[in-house]
């Protein structure tokens, strides 16, 4: 059986995520979403909200599972069998850090390839990042996220007292 991992914080998945995630479940007999629990970035999530939001997303989907996991990707990879790492390219910019994870992958676990799949053009615009300072300011992404990952993000913005559901104001320079 060929498994697969799929890497990422995933905060929160977008639609752009899963759609790399369900093509990629067509092409493996078992794909694993691996979130990562403690990247270099300033997460909004916990790692189990963002675990818990990811397995709800892709649940329709029998060979698709998500675990979270810590430490190197390889060593993750390796201890669940995994034979090939995905990742999703959006744009000619994400090619080359995705070059060099895959290098370093690469001579860290030889035995273990990357294999990169081009996002769907509806999604090249998609980043957790954009989604999460949409959703800070109040504004819709319900068209960019599930609907269930769309609330979240309302009700976190919402506990922590940022703008999330409020109206914009436009204010006049002029004035």
């Amino acid at each position: 059986m060929t498994i697969a991992i799929y890497p990422g914080t995933f905060d929160p998945i977008t639609n752009g995520h899963i759609d790399i995630a369900t093509r990629a479940s067509s092409l493996f007999e078992h794909l694993i979403v691996a979130v990562y629990d403690r990247p270099l970035k300033n997460l909004l999530f916990s790692t189990m909200e963002r675990v818990s939001m990811a397995g709800e997303a892709l649940k329709e989907l029998p060979n698709v599972t998500v675990q979270a996991y810590s430490g190197l990707t390889v060593r993750f990879a390796r201890s669940v069998g995994a034979r090939v790492i995905v990742r999703g390219l959006r744009a000619l910019s994400d090619f080359e850090l995705e070059f060099q994870m895959a290098l370093t992958n690469r001579k860290l676990a030889p035995e273990i390839d990357t294999v990169c799949l081009i996002t769907s053009q509806e999604y090249t615009f998609l980043s957790s990042s954009v989604i999460k300072e949409i959703a800070m300011v109040g504004g819709c992404v319900d068209a960019m996220v599930p609907q269930h990952v769309a609330r979240a993000l309302k009700e976190k913005f919402h506990s922590l007292g940022s703008e999330a559901g409020s109206k914009v104001q436009i204010v006049s320079l002029r004035d």
